[in-house]
């Protein structure tokens, strides 16, 4: 009987601890923007652009180096010379083997290394520039979807809370019809108010899941308890659009990676340049090779060291060409450069006008709520004691519901308004407290 008590006593004790409620985590803005970086594919390709251009950089440095090369040979020969007509009276054949062994060192080949490691090496830092300013913009977006959910989430809250009221309202109003103290007139006000609120609260639900799909594309997971983020301090942005201007064309690491691509573009001509110089190597090297013939078996031995100098004196045109083609190119790369700079001053102004904007008519809106809140509160004690309309009522709580939304969506856009306009100054991580890819970091590796 005991065994079978304490049997029931654990079975007790499994059942609580599987129907025990976990405490939920909450999911901060700091820890969405992290996971967004370390999984979203726009990061990860410019991530993986950077290290396949630490690889060339590697490459180019290579042909500072000297060059090593073995060869290996076997086969049939025929000879037919002055020689093998005096020794055997005319051609003969042979089995021949051979092996060498070349050193080669590159002394001067018109700059053209320097230059190739020169334009790898501004690959590289264009390469960093980019990780930086996409996880910039990809943070933004990611603290955009994050924003969207808790907008969408108040909004169906409040909606919620809206039918709420207007189905309280529909019970009061039923049962004065049905008492004969009622109009008609208003149950059918009261009815196409709530239908038109249920309408209201799916086209919510639906724009919450909407905006979860969305948030999932961009952090790479479906969101859980988000956290409403504080506000970034005003010290963090600039007082003038000019000084956000400034401030943008000093920092942005998407401008100083146009920049980098115009020192690539102008080493890269310089590459192109180097053939019209002449060639310089310094080449050492050994041979030996074994002939063996039905009659006798010879050898030959051979090491040399020279200096070697190579240069080409017509090519068709084609180098000339090519210098042209580069000429151009550099040309383009800053073109590139300043239109860059232009659509940064404009996203950047347009950004700051967007955050003044958001930021000065968040008082209106919060004042709107607020007074709305007592006007419906007003309202609903001069409904019941008759001195106010059903149809003075509804409209009262249409406002209250109008204001409370236009409220949260104004908070959301100047919230938001305040991280765009920090992503175009390339201080949205560091504003959040997130730290960039290792690979943004500028320089050789």
């Amino acid at each position: 009987m005991n065994c079978i008590r304490q049997l029931w006593r654990l079975w007790i004790a499994i059942l609580t601890l599987v129907w025990m409620p976990f405490p939920v985590v909450a999911q901060s803005l700091q820890q969405a923007v992290e996971q967004t970086l370390g999984s979203n594919p726009d990061v990860l390709i410019e991530v993986e652009r950077r290290l396949s251009f630490d690889a060339a950089l590697d490459q180019a440095r290579g042909s500072y180096l000297p060059k090593i090369d073995v060869a290996l040979g076997r086969g049939k020969e025929d000879k037919d010379n002055v020689t093998t007509q005096a020794t055997y009276g005319g051609p003969i054949g042979q089995r021949r083997s051979d092996r060498s062994l070349t050193l080669s060192q590159m002394l001067f080949d018109g700059f053209a290394t320097s230059s190739e490691v020169d334009r790898n090496q501004a690959r590289v830092d264009s390469a960093s520039h980019k990780v930086s300013a996409t996880s910039e913009q990809i943070a933004l977006k990611a603290a955009e979807a994050y924003l969207e959910v808790l907008r969408q989430v108040e909004v169906a809250a409040l909606t919620r809370d809206n039918l709420v009221v207007h189905q309280h309202t529909y019970d009061q109003v039923k049962l004065r019809s049905s008492s004969g103290v009622g109009r008609k007139s208003d149950l059918d006000q009261i009815e196409a108010r709530l239908a038109l609120t249920r309408s209201n609260l799916t086209a919510a639900e639906a724009n919450l899941e909407v905006a979860k799909i969305n948030y999932k594309l961009v952090v790479g997971q479906l969101p859980g308890t988000l956290i409403r983020p504080k506000a970034p301090d005003e010290s963090l942005l600039p007082a003038t659009p000019d000084q956000a201007a400034v401030s943008a064309s000093n920092n942005s690491r998407l401008l100083k990676s146009a920049m980098a691509d115009m020192a690539a573009a102008e080493a890269q001509l310089q590459a192109a340049r180097a053939a019209m110089y002449p060639r310089l190597d310094l080449e050492a090297g050994t041979t030996r090779s074994n002939f063996s013939t039905s009659v006798d078996a010879t050898h030959d031995n051979t090491t040399y060291a020279m200096v070697k100098l190579r240069y080409t004196l017509f090519k068709g045109g084609s180098d000339v060409a090519r210098i042209e083609e580069t000429r151009h190119m550099a040309r383009e790369a800053a073109e590139i450069k300043n239109r860059a700079g232009r659509q940064l001053e404009q996203s950047v102004r347009l950004s700051w006008n967007a955050y003044r904007s958001a930021h000065d008519r968040l008082p209106n809106l919060r004042q709107h709520a607020e007074f709305s809140q007592l006007t419906r509160e007003a309202y609903n004690k001069q409904f019941t004691l008759g001195q106010r309309t059903l149809l003075d009522l509804l409209d009262t709580e249409n406002e209250f519901y109008t204001a409370n939304t236009n409220h949260i969506n104004g908070q959301y856009v100047e919230l938001f308004s305040r991280f765009r306009l920090l992503a175009d100054l390339g201080l949205l991580l560091d504003a959040i407290g997130v730290k960039p890819p290792t690979e943004s970091a500028s320089g050789a590796p």
